[in-house]
């Protein structure tokens, strides 16, 4: 039997055992973690089988098709995104078997503590601290730009724990308690007037050594795993033709002949092809992913997305005139997920802003794809041997 056959049966064997519309969301979820069809390309045990990451579709096709729960795959996208993939690579047994399971079936939210105020493109310079005291580290510092932090139960956190050595090598990774008393949470309000991000405010946070991820001192090469990571699940969120922002303004067109004009039409031709361009890539780039892990490429989709969003729905706003500045909701929200495509095109023209900020700016990237991915000499770096503390602040 193929593979793709064997998990058709398992898909079934599952759906038989807990029919959607008799089980409760969160056991069917559950179950469907223990039976290996959460992402096959896990471990057995972990929620996978060890088969080809390919091979998802033939599960979700027969999910979708009985009309099985997801586990709201945007709402916990950070932990999904990012998190599982660093856990599964550098985290112990016991990491995985603790914290994994709840990740997917969405029962634990999870939020990235890495930018601060002072390191934000540049990241290593960050300045936030973790001091051993036996089995436990305590943390001092601010973060900032956290995305879900008023949901999350959990974080993936850097902090220096060596001021005496350059800055890339004196940052250990760790996984935080939200839930600790020295865990401040305030949120940040966008130019949309949502608070989906927040600054967070570490005051003596307890960590056990035993949540640590990686070596001691090994953060940098830790988080370079959850940020290529990052960068392939924001820029190649797998999508349907005329998926994302290009749909909307796709249907204007189509259904509003009033407002178009010879000008816009070629403009929309050029997006929409690069739209389907970006999309396809995507694909193949995911395909890639099957036999290793994400690297310097998805950068260069990351970048692409943020383009396209922002060029995109400017040509919205002007196609749709007057009515394309309404903006329905300005009151201060504090969302469980972005909704780039449910709400007006004024929502969608403002949101875009942030896409090349978060998850790295457009202009990091572009140092990544050119050093990285084109092999262009590097930038001149005076601090790459200097300790941190000496660095001037």
């Amino acid at each position: 039997m193929t593979d793709a056959a064997e998990l058709r049966r398992r898909t079934q064997d599952l759906l038989a055992a807990h029919p959607p519309a008799g089980t409760e969301r969160l056991d069917f979820l559950r179950a469907r973690f223990d039976a290996g069809l959460a992402w096959v390309h896990f471990p057995e045990g972990l929620g996978g089988l060890g088969l080809p990451r390919s091979l998802q579709a033939v599960v979700d096709a027969g999910l979708e098709a009985a009309g099985a729960p997801d586990n709201d795959p945007r709402r916990i996208g950070i932990g999904l995104g990012m998190a599982a993939p660093t856990i599964l690579r550098y985290g112990t047994e016991d990491q995985k078997r603790r914290f994994l399971k709840p990740l997917w079936t969405g029962e634990e939210v999870w939020c990235q503590l890495f930018s601060e105020p002072g390191a934000g493109s540049d990241l290593a310079a960050l300045g936030t601290r973790a001091v051993r005291e036996g089995e436990d580290w305590v943390v001092d510092g601010q973060k900032v730009w956290t995305s879900s932090a008023h949901l999350a139960r959990w974080a993936i956190l850097i902090a220096r724990t060596d001021p005496d050595v350059p800055k890339h090598r004196g940052i250990t990774y760790f996984v935080c308690d939200m839930t600790d008393p020295g865990v401040e949470v305030r949120p940040l309000r966008q130019i949309t007037g949502e608070a989906e991000f927040n600054e967070v405010f570490l005051t003596g946070v307890r960590i056990p050594d035993a949540h640590r991820l990686g070596e001691t001192g090994d953060g940098w090469k830790v988080a370079q795993t959850t940020l290529n990571n990052e960068r392939v699940a924001i820029g190649g969120m797998r999508l349907p033709r005329e998926g994302g922002m290009i749909g909307p303004v796709a249907r204007t067109w189509r259904e509003r002949p009033e407002l178009r004009t010879h000008d816009l039409h070629q403009r929309l031709l050029k997006l929409w092809v690069e739209a389907e361009v970006a999309r396809l890539t995507g694909e193949r780039l995911r395909q890639q992913l099957v036999a290793g892990h994400p690297g310097p490429e998805g950068a260069g989709m990351k970048l692409a997305f943020a383009r396209l969003n922002q060029e995109i729905s400017g040509l919205e706003v002007e196609l749709r005139g007057e009515e394309g500045l309404l903006y329905d909701d300005w009151t201060m929200r504090r969302p469980e997920l972005v909704d780039f495509t449910g709400r007006d095109a004024g929502y969608r023209y403002l949101r875009s802003k942030g896409n090349s900020i978060e998850g790295g700016t457009s202009e990091v990237l572009l140092n990544i794809v050119a050093e990285r991915v084109l092999g262009l000499p590097t930038e001149p770096r005076t601090d790459k041997d200097v300790a941190w503390k000496d660095l001037a602040r």
